[in-house]
């Protein structure tokens, strides 16, 4: 007899994957490696976790690298007396500045620089006697231009970690270990992204993880099946990925949320704190600078008692008058493979002070787009900002062509009601298309204004 076996029919492959994403494909170093000194209790900790029946497809695996003794050492933050000048003097040995012409002797000398001078030499921003063995690299695709391999500082992160740990303990009392519960999971909404479990560094081998909610990643049934078990003291991600943590209620009890990468609305911080009961941090930072200012109340931005200087620089590169808006400029110093001098976030906003200390107000991601009315008038976009926050929208995206049309894309809120406030800001009427999640507004950092209206001659 002869048994016919049916042909396997090869699996049609994804033609947007991207082989980045293959889980796996980038690992290079031992367990070992990755976390120096981990106990047996604390592996066999993250093994349950990385293979729990409900675990989503772990696509990396990453680890802290530093020793015990490291890792204790990274819990305090680096002093800050002095460092402006210590960080100059680096910076005046980098390659990137060879060809200066003139002297660098103040903040103020240097040249203002920018992600395309990064993209076109990061190694020129280097020092040259950096310890390469210690360097880590992360991605960075920006919201704007190519994307970027960015040196990382595993002592930086580290302490970034703690920073934050602080900041979180200031608001709700205390975040200790619980080896019950997972330190921090970040979540993301994307369609491929990074995923990992890992240990937090000098945090009793508390464990971390970055998990995907988008359904086509990781089903809803197993997400909340994880996420239980996990029982995370911390919840961190972007507004995409938080405004789906709403749907988790019951499942998670953070003791903090900390919003990070996109501008958070007013509505969504509510929205957020009372469903979970806890405070919402919103942090102001890029990859290349690291954070650089935190919002705990939904106020301004307080620039982070951290190595980081924060300018206010109008349309020439010159300083504006303390309390008018101009683009954020930051000189960043504690990742000590990147130290930045007067890099251009393309973010904008106005320096004021909060309890004495330097903050950012009216922050607004990229430009600082002005709409223009019939007759001519020009209307900041924070303005806007505040009559669609107040009408519950989550985010959105308001686009203005160059005959002055008007369209505003909202995810939640009351249509009319922004269709009713923006028309009578801008004079004009407004088209309101309302989505359903900030998700629905497009992959990544969307850009919340644009413009190309003219003014009309007078």
């Amino acid at each position: 007899m002869t048994v016919t076996v049916p042909e396997t029919v090869p699996e049609t492959p994804d033609p947007l994957d991207l082989a980045e994403y293959t889980p796996m494909s980038s690992v290079a170093l031992t367990d070992a490696e990755r976390w120096p000194g981990l106990s047996p209790v604390g592996a066999a900790r993250r093994a349950a976790a990385e293979n729990h029946p409900s675990a989503p497809g772990w696509r990396h695996r990453v680890g802290h690298r530093l020793t015990p003794a490291e890792q204790e050492a990274a819990r305090t933050q680096v002093p800050l007396a002095g460092w402006l000048e210590e960080h100059l003097a680096v910076a005046r040995s980098l390659p990137a500045y060879r060809r200066h012409r003139g002297p660098l002797d103040r903040l103020e000398d240097f040249p203002l620089i920018s992600r395309q001078d990064l993209v076109e030499d990061i190694g020129g921003f280097v020092p040259l006697d950096a310890d390469y063995g210690r360097m880590l690299h992360g991605t960075s695709s920006g919201s704007t231009g190519a994307a970027l391999v960015m040196p990382d500082d595993p002592d930086e992160l580290a302490r970034g970690f703690h920073w934050l740990r602080g900041v979180v303990a200031d608001l709700s009392g205390e975040w200790e270990p619980d080896p019950a519960r997972f330190a921090v999971v970040q979540v993301v909404w994307q369609r491929q992204a990074f995923t990992y479990v890992s240990v937090a560094p000098g945090f009793g081998e508390s464990l971390v993880a970055r998990v995907n909610l988008h359904p086509d990643e990781w089903a809803v049934d197993d997400q909340r099946a994880f996420l239980r078990d996990a029982d995370p003291q911390v919840v961190s991600g972007h507004p995409t990925s938080l405004e789906r943590l709403l749907d988790l209620r019951g499942v998670v009890r953070p003791i903090a949320i900390i919003s990070s990468a996109m501008a958070l609305s007013a509505t969504l911080r509510t929205e957020l704190g009372q469903t979970f009961g806890c405070p919402v941090i919103d942090v102001y930072g890029l990859h290349e600078t690291r954070p650089v200012a935190v919002s705990t109340d939904g106020g301004p931005f307080v620039v982070a008692d951290r190595r980081v200087h924060v300018e206010i620089l109008g349309s020439h590169g010159s300083p504006v008058p303390e309390g008018e808006i101009g683009e954020i400029v930051v000189t960043a110093g504690e990742n000590v493979f990147l130290p930045l001098v007067r890099y251009r976030t393309g973010d904008t906003g106005r320096l004021v002070r909060v309890d004495g200390r330097p903050a950012i107000d009216a922050l607004e991601g990229r430009d600082a787009t002005v709409f223009i009315t019939p007759v001519g008038d020009r209307v900041p976009c924070v303005d806007l900002t505040q009559h669609l926050q107040d009408a519950g929208a989550h985010g959105w995206s308001v686009e203005q062509a160059v005959d002055g049309s008007v369209v505003a894309t909202i995810a939640g809120g009351d249509a009319d009601i922004v269709a009713e406030r923006l028309g009578a800001m801008l004079a004009r009427t407004i088209t309101v298309r309302r989505v359903g999640t900030l998700a629905d507004l497009g992959e990544g950092k969307p850009r919340r204004y644009r413009s190309a209206a003219l003014t009309p001659p007078g």
